[in-house]
């Protein structure tokens, strides 16, 4: 059995967040030696390197299961000191949280707001297939990703399908698509792209013809001004349906396709031992997703 001392972990966390020795000394109150000592004893209970020792320095796959269990004491520690003193005013948990943007612009954020009273809220946006690297390094205790199974030692819960349908306004598609959105109009008429990791114009595109296309790209890495991009007659794009439903029914703007769509489903997955804030955060969400499909 590995015998993880508190203040090894929570040292190797410290170094991590702050980016080196010396500023988690400088945190942790204590000398850069301590804190060199303290990172080599982990590495002899562990058994294999923690850290890289680059500018700044990076973790070791290791080193990230590491920092998760740092964070995750944390959290278990506040749970505690409020179960042992229950009439004492309890300091607000502190979360780091991985959500979209679209997730974020459409339905999430409700959620978050029914217990902001109760947590403190770190969002990192990122999209959602890449969201789980950072529920694995530790740097946040609950994500929404694309993927069901669940990472180590986390846990996860279906949460919907996020439904995104092809627009633009009606006046670019009667500029661009007058005989309908056809290969050959798709490969020239300007397409919005949130940025270069955004794949759902591409996965459209490659169901409408076995050819890549790649029709002119605007690059536009905000989930209201991507909207707004489209609405301005930039180009055409996937807007999420909850969004886009009621512009739809009133034509403001029109679908390339009214068959066409590209759905990607949506997982909560969060640390399995997490504290009662990531729960009750879990909940929120959970409550929230009830639009998705």
């Amino acid at each position: 059995m590995i015998d993880i001392h508190p203040d090894q972990a929570r040292t190797l966390a410290a170094i991590v967040a702050l980016g080196s020795f010396e500023a988690a000394a400088s945190h942790l109150s204590v000398t850069a030696s301590a804190v060199s000592q303290r990172v080599r004893a982990l590495e002899v209970a562990v058994g294999r390197p923690v850290l890289k020792r680059t500018r700044p320095v990076e973790l070791t796959p290791h080193g990230h299961a590491v920092v998760r269990f740092a964070r995750q004491l944390d959290m278990l520690s506040a749970d505690l000191a409020e179960e042992l003193q229950p009439g004492a005013q309890p300091s607000l948990a502190r979360l780091t949280l991985v959500i979209n943007s679209d997730s974020l612009h459409t339905w999430a954020l409700p959620g978050l707001a029914a217990v902001a009273g109760k947590v403190q809220l770190e969002i990192l946006r990122e999209d959602q297939d890449y969201s789980l690297e950072l529920l694995r390094s530790g740097a946040a205790a609950a994500a929404i990703t694309t993927t069901a199974k669940a990472a180590p030692g986390c846990s996860s819960r279906r949460l919907g399908v996020m439904r995104y349908l092809p627009v633009c306004t009606p006046d670019f598609a009667a500029r661009w698509f007058p005989a309908g959105a056809l290969a050959d109009t798709l490969a020239e008429a300007p397409v919005i792209v949130f940025d270069r990791k955004d794949d759902l114009q591409d996965r459209y595109l490659r169901g409408v013809s076995r050819k890549a296309l790649q029709p002119p790209r605007h690059y536009v890495p905000a989930a209201h001004e991507f909207g707004e991009a489209i609405r301005w007659g930039m180009g055409w794009g996937l807007l999420p349906e909850i969004e886009v439903s009621e512009e739809l029914k009133r034509r403001t703007l029109v679908s390339l396709d009214p068959a066409a769509h590209v759905d990607v489903p949506l997982h909560w997955q969060q640390w399995r031992h997490g504290s009662a804030a990531l729960d009750e955060v879990a909940a929120a969400i959970q409550a929230a997703a009830r639009p998705l499909r």
